[in-house]
């Protein structure tokens, strides 16, 4: 048994030694202080942080039921044990029904020690429940959460398609300087309301998850968590190499390393000074890593955070990854600690570079996929053009089906729009079989699954573009195989929209 904090209300310091030795008798280790005043009591209970508090009843200038009052007005498990002379059988249940834990009668002080024990594990025991409640109703509520964010998520989604698409038509009228400002300016805010919607389902679901992070998104979401944070002495910069460029990782946890990190260096420059954020490219070779550290040379993202503050010496340094080591008057240290355990956990290593007056560096090294040689190309749009083809558009929202389908037909295809399954089942009996489909996979009366199944059942083995959500995929158990399937995330941007139907077209082309 570890050894228990005992606060003892008690005016005679002979009364109070005899409890004491009833506990040692029964082998409870304990430290012990003793007050006999309001003033003190209070004092030890903040100072001094008692396991359990044995109060007389009767104290001069102070009275054991003062002590029980004091003691519940703030804390409603902490055991409160009375052991007096005096304590009658109807002052006994009244001191019970106050919230005493027990009372024991100082001449006949023999279950003491097992009052005492039996206070401490029931103590244990309410607060480990008042915790396991409490991490339930948490829990509960980021299940809500996460159920509300997904909801909000697929309405936004829709809403924010019309812009993506009109934005990119806009931008195509090169004759016209206005409307393609108009078509920046649509498309821009149609992408930055895509990444916070990236960055709130990412939050909502809190747990470690393997997703496609693109620095663009994750720094233009940690650029407005940084809003309000950043004192007007403070310019804080961020500077992204490759908005564009992608990697396996988690959202949630590298704005939590980030946070932690410029938190840091704002509180390292109370006068003021400069932050920047940056994000570069580097190719890592084996030597590099250090000798505790798994050696994996390749391609990495650099993410450096970078302040103006005083900076750190040798001796700071040497110590600043070890657990509860922290420089700050109030502070547990474990905001480095878990910076790193982060970046390990995506498969990286950090570094920090600091001298005193000269301020401090720290950067991330993140893997990322080898690079293709065609990925970072831009897009050739005349190279996704088309040649007459005729696609049949399947969307049941009216005015992402008009622009869906305006877009194929400004792209040189022959775009034939259906706002339900029904209708293009409908069609194709009028019309024959497209080259390709374009379905959404989220219509309600008769899923994008379930239409492209009857399509199928119709004899169609052309290509097929299904729009569907990232975050809920669709279920393709009822289809048959499909050799020319393209899955493309919602919202769905000009550009990814025509290479994937240029890429199902062509794919089929090869397989005919």
């Amino acid at each position: 048994m570890p050894t228990i904090r005992v606060l003892q209300v008690e005016d005679s310091e002979l009364d109070a030694e005899l409890v004491l030795a009833e506990l040692d008798a029964d082998g409870i280790p304990h430290e012990a202080r003793l007050v006999d005043d309001e003033a003190g009591y209070l004092a030890a209970l903040n100072e001094f942080h008692p396991h359990i508090v044995l109060s007389d009843l009767s104290v001069p200038g102070f009275s054991g039921q003062r002590a029980l009052e004091l003691l519940r007005a703030n804390d409603e498990d902490l055991p409160f044990i009375f052991v007096s002379a005096t304590l009658g059988e109807e002052a006994a249940i009244k001191a019970l029904r106050n919230g005493a834990t027990d009372y024991i009668l100082k001449q006949n002080p023999v279950r003491l020690a097992s009052a005492v024990r039996r206070a401490l594990v029931e103590a244990d025991a309410r607060k480990a429940n008042r915790r396991a409640e409490a991490d339930l109703i948490r829990a509960q509520r980021f299940e809500s959460l996460a159920m509300l964010a997904g909801g909000l998520s697929h309405d936004l989604r829709n809403l924010l398609q019309p812009l993506l698409l009109a934005g990119d038509s806009l931008r195509d009228y090169q004759g016209d300087p206005r409307l393609m400002r108009l078509g920046n300016l649509v498309r821009d805010c149609g992408k930055r309301g895509l990444e916070m919607v990236h960055s709130m389902l990412s939050f909502a679901r809190g747990a470690r998850r393997a997703e496609r992070v693109r620095v663009g998104t994750l720094m233009s979401a940690f650029g407005l968590l940084m809003q309000g944070s950043v004192p007007r002495s403070v310019v804080m910069d961020l500077a992204i190499d490759d908005p564009e460029l992608a990697f396996e990782g988690n959202h949630t946890e590298l704005q939590q390393c980030l946070l932690n990190l410029c938190l840091n260096a704002i509180q390292a420059m109370p006068d003021g000074g400069n932050l920047r954020i940056e994000t570069s490219q580097q190719r890592l070779a084996e030597d590099f890593f250090l000798a505790e550290e798994e050696p994996c040379a390749g391609h990495y993202l650099r993410i450096s955070v970078i302040d103006s503050g005083p900076g750190m010496d040798q001796a700071v340094l040497e110590h600043l990854f070890e657990p509860f080591f922290t420089t700050k008057e109030a502070g547990t240290g474990l905001g480095l600690v878990s910076c790193k355990r982060i970046v390990a956990s995506h498969g990286g290593v950090m570094r920090v570079d600091s001298k005193p007056g000269d301020g401090t560096r720290f950067d991330l090294y993140i893997p990322l996929d080898e690079l293709e040689a065609d990925a970072a190309a831009p897009d050739d749009m005349q190279s996704l053009e088309g040649a007459a083809e005729r696609v049949l558009v399947v969307v049941e929202e009216a005015g992402q089906l008009s622009l869906l389908s305006d877009m194929l037909d400004a792209y040189g295809y022959q775009a034939h729009a259906s706002q339900s399954g029904t209708a293009a089942l409908q069609w194709i009996e009028a019309g024959g079989l497209p080259d390709l489909v374009l379905l959404d996979a989220d219509m309600n009366l008769f899923t994008g699954v379930r239409t492209l199944a009857a399509l199928v059942d119709q004899g169609y083995r052309g290509g097929v573009v299904l729009l569907a959500r990232p975050d809920t995929p669709p279920d393709l158990q009822e289809l048959p195989p499909l050799d020319n399937l393209v899955l493309v995330d919602k919202p769905v941007e000009t550009a990814a929209l025509l290479r994937a139907v240029r890429k199902a077209l062509d794919d089929t082309a090869d397989c005919g």
